[in-house]
């Protein structure tokens, strides 16, 4: 990420003291990026650590063979973590829970909140499958006693049971919930606390790297006028506007 160290460089006290904004030419931005070496090596973890982190299993597999990066970790159990991240998407989350505990029991036993909500997810599929007295009788049952000791799971509980007073979910102010942007939330926090549970970052390192590349570029604005990288799709340099 050899730009965003190159641009936060430029951040330095004389330029902070400036009453008028440096003006860096195409060439001379090019020249400095081009002073600034990154090891391929480094750039190929970088890479590694997005594909495994995010689930791309045949993909980081390629870029081993083709880089001769390895992974830190087990290639094989992407494919287990997918299965189970893959099981709550689609609404089967007895099915995710029985994959979690057969990765490692310990993920779910020391992470109440977690279980908490596959079990709130379990409750929510069970009201969009219009079983009503099953989710009743599950809520009380696996639920209840929980947001007994909690209060932020009575909150959530209370939340999720109140799909059941509208029939018509459009005017449901939980009606969320039911979305599948719930599933993914619930989907996320599984991949999360997977990855944990086997010393992995639970995020990729390169979003947050391209976040600072953007924090540091609006930094500089304030300082100097130079070549952009608006498009990070693409990472070309754009003249400024003038």
């Amino acid at each position: 990420m050899s730009l965003f160290w190159f641009v936060v460089g430029q951040l330095n006290p004389v330029e902070r003291m400036s009453t008028s904004k440096k003006v860096i030419t195409r060439a001379e931005w090019e020249k400095k990026l081009n002073d600034v070496k990154i090891r391929k090596e480094d750039m190929n973890k970088l890479v590694m650590n997005f594909l495994v982190t995010e689930g791309y299993v045949e993909a980081a597999e390629k870029f081993r063979m083709e880089s001769g990066t390895e992974p830190d970790i087990d290639l094989a159990t992407i494919t287990d973590r997918m299965a189970v991240k893959m099981a709550v998407q689609c609404g089967n989350v007895e099915d995710a829970i029985e994959k979690v505990n057969d990765l490692n029991p310990e993920i779910l036993d020391t992470n109440p909140q977690l279980f908490f909500h596959l079990q709130q997810q379990r409750l929510i599929e069970l009201i969009r499958n219009g079983k009503v007295e099953e989710a009743l009788e599950f809520a009380q049952e696996e639920l209840a006693p929980r947001g007994e000791e909690n209060p932020n799971f009575l909150e959530e509980l209370e939340r999720t049971i109140a799909l059941l007073a509208f029939e018509d979910v459009s005017n449901c102010p939980v009606g969320e919930l039911l979305g599948i942007s719930q599933r993914l939330k619930t989907a996320s926090e599984v991949n999360a606390a997977i990855l944990t549970s086997q010393s992995h970052e639970k995020d990729p390192k390169l979003p947050s790297l391209l976040k600072m590349l953007i924090w540091a570029q609006n930094q500089l604005d304030e300082k100097a006028i130079y070549p952009h990288i608006n498009d990070l799709s693409t990472a070309m340099l754009e003249d400024p506007a003038t």
